[in-house]
């Protein structure tokens, strides 16, 4: 069973709890230790505590060889084999023992170290303030990208990310969404992940730049819930942006988001054709699936026209 978390948890790539750690020990880096920060300029040589750690670990001291993560990773396979391979978590001392690895330490796709994870970032966040441009929803204090995912910056500047209300109901409740691995690093005006429904697949362009720290798993065994509430339990991704201020100069926010999908919606119901036009005038909803309701638009149209927009008009 897990115990109680440590005042100090550890995450990969220097950071902590909602703190960005600066100059982060390498051990720290390879997820060995919850936390220490490199006091030796990064001359790991003539690191006494580096030396005091290898010793601990049985290994020779070489020259100008740095752990790292990957390194790691082949160190504790060979040290630990068979059926009794330890978590190594269990072996920092993060959860109580015994805790079995069963995936061969490829912890990037593991549930229970992205479970972990989460707790430490603090990722439960409450439900944004929610206001309406014609007819769709839209979260206070969230930055949209003209391709329609969204960024909203949390404490320590981390990023939570998704699509908005606006693609949502154009393509409808997805079957799968293909959510990038833990570590990898996204672009602004990227392909930063896919959706897929009925055959057809469609690309999403990432709003910051940065890199991957946590998806969401629930969206990922069930990805109709970020159809519902697209921007509360249905985020996919936090992210540790590296240029926030540079990225928010693409994004819409505020009163000028709120232009921006009026505009959008115009352009749908150009698309859609008058029938739809003469309807949207009456006050009526926007249908929750444009193309299970209006086919003849087609997929390829919908995400050429809202989906791969990169720069602000």
């Amino acid at each position: 069973m897990r115990k109680q978390m440590s005042k100090n948890p550890k995450k990969a790539h220097g950071v902590r709890g909602f703190e960005v750690v600066e100059d982060p020990c390498i051990w720290m880096k390879a997820g060995v230790i919850n936390f220490r920060k490199c006091d030796n300029n990064y001359d790991c040589n003539s690191c006494p505590f580096d030396l005091g750690m290898r010793k601990a670990m049985g290994m020779k001291k070489t020259k100008a060889v740095k752990p790292t993560a990957e390194g790691w990773v082949e160190h504790l396979k060979k040290s630990h084999k068979g059926a009794e391979r330890p978590c190594r978590h269990a072996l920092t001392g993060r959860v109580e023992a015994p805790k079995i690895c069963t995936l061969n330490y490829e912890c990037y796709h593991c549930p229970f170290d992205q479970m972990l994870d989460e707790m430490d970032l603090g990722l439960e966040s409450d439900a944004p303030q929610l206001t309406s441009a014609s007819g769709y929803k839209m979260a206070k204090n969230t930055f949209y990208h003209p391709g329609h995912s969204w960024a909203r910056f949390e404490h320590g500047g981390r990023a939570r990310i998704g699509i908005d209300d606006f693609s949502h109901r154009l393509f409808g409740p997805s079957k799968q969404m293909n959510l990038p691995p833990l570590g990898e690093k996204l672009k602004q005006n990227q392909v930063g992940w896919t959706f897929e429904k009925k055959g057809h697949e469609a690309a999403v362009l990432s709003p910051v730049t940065g890199v991957v720290l946590a998806v969401n798993h629930k969206v990922r065994e069930h990805p109709e819930l970020a159809h519902l509430d697209p921007y509360h339990e249905g985020w996919l991704l936090m992210i540790e942006p590296a240029m926030p201020k540079r990225d928010m100069k693409g994004l819409y926010y505020g009163r000028e988001s709120v232009q921006w999908m009026e505009n959008e919606n115009a352009r749908l119901l150009s698309l859609m054709g008058p029938e739809y036009e003469n309807l949207a005038a009456t006050g009526a909803e926007p249908v929750r699936d444009v193309l299970e309701a209006f086919p003849e638009v087609g997929w390829q149209v919908l995400v050429k026209a809202f989906l791969l927009t990169g720069s602000k008009k």
